[in-house]
């Protein structure tokens, strides 16, 4: 599969997760959500910190997001994907989408080993659904 289906197979879910929500607008963590908001996407901020980012409940974790969520994006170093991948594995989440300085190798080789649709060649959402900060 290549990655624009890849993005296609992401994107055609009703809920998505955002690991790594942010209440600061200037980071990456808080424009991923502001992006799924604008383009009329249900969003759940996954951020074991904070109550709410942009009016959102957040979940503390990967494995307290719905069931009905398939997708997530993660905007964390590394080393925190690393985990996020192991959570996301054992909660049954089919796509996952490492936005550009998340991606690890042993998280890729991970979401492959476990038939997870993977994307992690630097493609970013706030790209591809075309988000504007105002």
């Amino acid at each position: 599969m290549g990655v624009d289906e890849q993005i296609r197979v992401f994107l055609d879910v009703g809920r998505f997760g955002v690991v790594g929500a942010s209440t600061d607008r200037s980071k990456y963590g808080n424009k991923v959500l502001r992006c799924y908001q604008m383009n009329g996407r249900e969003v759940i901020p996954v951020n074991p910190k904070e109550k709410t980012v942009e009016g959102i409940a957040t979940v503390p974790s990967v494995a307290e997001l719905p069931d009905d969520v398939l997708s997530i994006s993660i905007i964390t170093p590394p080393h925190v994907t690393e985990m996020v991948v192991s959570e996301a594995i054992a909660k049954g989440i089919k796509n996952i989408w490492m936005q550009p300085g998340a991606e690890s190798q042993v998280a890729v080789k991970k979401c492959t080993e476990n038939g997870i649709n993977v994307i992690a060649d630097g493609s970013c959402i706030l790209v591809i659904l075309g988000y504007r900060d105002h």
